[in-house]
C-alpha cells in the first residue's frame, strides 16, 4: 500500500490495515445481525409443536426482532450523534450475546417474543453505529467497497443461519433451542474484535475536539495528512429529527426511507418464509429450494460488492427495483408451467435483490452530513423495519387467506413504488465528499442563524 503525504487529504488517504479492521469489525456485527434474523425462520418451523405456535404467533415472532429494530434505530440515532459512535459500537455485541444465550431457557412463546424484541432493540443500535462509523472512517474512493463488506457479511450471516439451522435440525428433542443459542458465538468474537476501534474524526471535529481528531488521523494515516476542514457544529435551532425533514434534507430523507422500505419488504417477507412460498408454488423439495434462494442471496451480495463502485448509485437503485419487479411478476405468471423455472426465477430474483441490498449499507450514510448522519440512519432504518416487520407478520396470513399470487404481486407493487420514487428524487452520491457535505451543512446553519 502507498503511504499518505502532507498533500493528501484525509478522505483521500490510501486504503490501509486500519480501514480493513474497521470494516471487518462492522462486518462482524452485520454477520451476527443477519444470523439472528435469519435463524428465526427455521426456528419457527422446528418449534411449532413445542411452543404451540398459531399463525398469529408465528407472524408475531417473525416480526418481533424487526419491530425491536425500529425502536432501537430511532432511539440510538440522536444519541450516537450526541455522544459518539464508538461507545455503542464497542459493547452492543456483548449484550446481544447474553440475550441470545437466554433464549435457550425459554418455556413459552411469549418469553421468546419478549427476548426477540429486546434483541431487535440492540440490533437497531448496531445498524446505526456500524454503518455510520465505517462510513466516516472510510476513504472516499473505497467507501462503497468497504460498506459493501457489511452487506456481504449480513447476507452471509443470514445464509449461514439457514445452514446452521439445517445442520442442527436433528440435535436433541428440541433442536430449535440450539439454533437460537448458536448466534452467541459470532457475537462474542465480534465483541472482542471491536475493542480499541477509535471514534470518528469527523464527529470529533464537529464537537470541537480537534486534538483528539488529529491524534486519530495521525494514528490511521501518519502525522502529515491534511486534516479535514470541518467547522464545529453551530447551535441547533431544531432537533436532529426536525432537521431531517427541513427544506435542506427532506427529499433525501424521504428517498432514504422509501428506497430502504421497498427493498426490505420483499427481502424479509420472501426470505423468512422461502420454504413455505416454494411449497405453495408446487416445488416438492421446498427446503432445498429455500436453501437455493439463500445461496443466491449471498452470491448477489458479492456481485453487488464487485459492481457497486462501477455504476452510479441512481442507476443501481432504479434498475434493481424494476428488474426485480419483472422477475417476481414472471415467477407468478410462469411458475405453474414448470417447478424448475419457478426455482430459477426465484433464485434470480434473490440475486438481484441481494446485489441491490449493498446500497442499504452505502446509500443512506451518503445522504446526510456528519452531525445528523446517525439520526438519518436511525429514521431510515426505523422506517424500513416498520415495513419489514409488517410484511413478515402479514405474509403467512396472506398466504393462508388469499394465496401465493396475491402475496407475490403485493411485493411486485412495492418494488415498482421504490423504483418510481428513486427515479423521481434520488440524488447521485457516488463521488460526493463527506467533508464537502459537512461544509454545506455548516453554511446552511449559518444562513438560518442570520435569519
Amino acid at each position: 500500500m502507498s503511504t499518505a503525504t502532507a498533500s493528501t487529504k484525509y478522505e483521500d488517504i490510501p486504503l490501509n490495515r486500519f480501514h480493513a479492521r474497521v470494516a471487518i469489525a462492522g462486518s462482524g456485527g452485520q454477520f451476527s445481525d443477519g444470523f439472528v434474523l435469519g435463524i428465526i425462520g427455521i426456528v419457527l418451523a422446528s418449534a411449532k409443536q413445542d411452543l404451540q405456535l398459531t399463525p398469529l404467533l408465528t407472524g408475531l415472532l417473525g416480526a418481533a426482532t424487526l419491530s425491536g429494530l425500529f425502536l432501537g434505530a430511532v432511539i440510538t440515532g440522536p444519541i450516537a450523534d450526541r455522544i459518539g459512535r464508538s461507545p455503542i459500537f464497542r459493547f452492543d455485541m456483548l449484550l446481544i450475546a447474553c440475550l441470545s444465550v437466554s433464549q435457550f431457557f425459554i418455556q413459552e412463546a411469549w418469553q421468546l417474543l419478549a427476548i426477540r424484541l429486546v434483541i431487535g432493540l440492540v440490533l437497531g443500535a448496531d445498524y446505526v453505529v456500524s454503518k455510520t462509523l465505517v462510513t466516516e472512517h472510510a476513504p472516499r474512493h473505497f467507501r462503497g467497497k468497504l460498506l459493501s463488506m457489511l452487506a456481504v457479511a449480513w447476507a452471509a450471516g443470514y445464509v449461514f443461519a439457514y445452514l446452521v439451522g439445517f445442520l442442527l435440525s436433528g440435535v436433541g428433542d428440541e433442536p430449535w433451542r440450539f439454533m437460537l443459542i448458536a448466534s452467541a458465538i459470532p457475537e462474542l468474537i465480534v465483541f472482542a474484535f471491536r475493542v480499541g476501534i477509535p471514534e470518528s474524526p469527523l464527529w470529533l471535529l464537529l464537537k470541537g475536539k480537534t486534538k483528539e481528531a488529529a491524534a486519530i488521523v495521525a494514528r490511521v494515516a501518519g502525522p502529515n495528512v491534511e486534516m479535514p476542514a470541518v467547522p464545529a457544529a453551530a447551535a441547533r435551532k431544531q432537533s436532529r429529527y426536525g432537521e431531517l425533514f427541513n427544506r435542506a434534507y427532506r427529499r433525501r430523507t424521504i428517498v432514504g426511507v422509501v428506497f430502504y422500505v421497498c427493498q426490505v419488504i420483499p427481502y424479509f417477507a420472501l426470505g423468512t418464509f422461502a420454504p413455505q412460498i416454494m411449497a405453495a408454488l408446487g416445488v416438492t423439495n421446498s427446503l432445498a429450494a429455500g436453501a437455493t434462494y439463500n445461496i443466491f442471496l449471498l452470491t448477489g451480495a458479492i456481485v453487488g460488492m464487485i459492481i457497486v463502485d462501477r455504476l452510479s448509485r441512481r442507476l443501481f437503485l432504479i434498475g434493481s427495483f424494476f428488474i426485480g419487479a419483472a422477475l417476481l411478476a414472471a415467477l407468478v405468471i410462469l411458475s405453474p408451467s414448470s417447478t424448475l423455472l419457478a426455482v430459477i426465477l426465484f433464485a434470480a430474483f434473490a440475486l438481484v435483490l441481494a446485489a441491490a441490498a449493498n446500497l442499504e449499507f452505502i446509500y443512506p450514510p451518503e445522504l446526510f452530513p456528519t452531525e445528523i448522519r446517525a439520526s438519518g440512519l436511525g429514521i431510515v432504518t426505523a422506517g424500513s423495519r416498520i415495513g419489514s416487520a409488517a410484511s413478515t407478520f402479514l405474509l403467512p396470513l396472506v398466504l393462508a387467506g388469499l394465496g401465493i399470487n396475491v402475496a407475490l404481486f403485493s411485493c411486485v407493487a412495492v418494488l415498482l413504488i421504490g423504483g418510481l420514487v428513486c427515479w423521481l428524487w434520488a440524488p447521485e452520491t457516488r463521488r460526493e465528499s463527506l467533508v464537502t457535505l459537512d461544509r454545506a451543512a455548516s453554511t446552511t446553519h449559518q444562513t438560518e442563524h442570520v435569519r
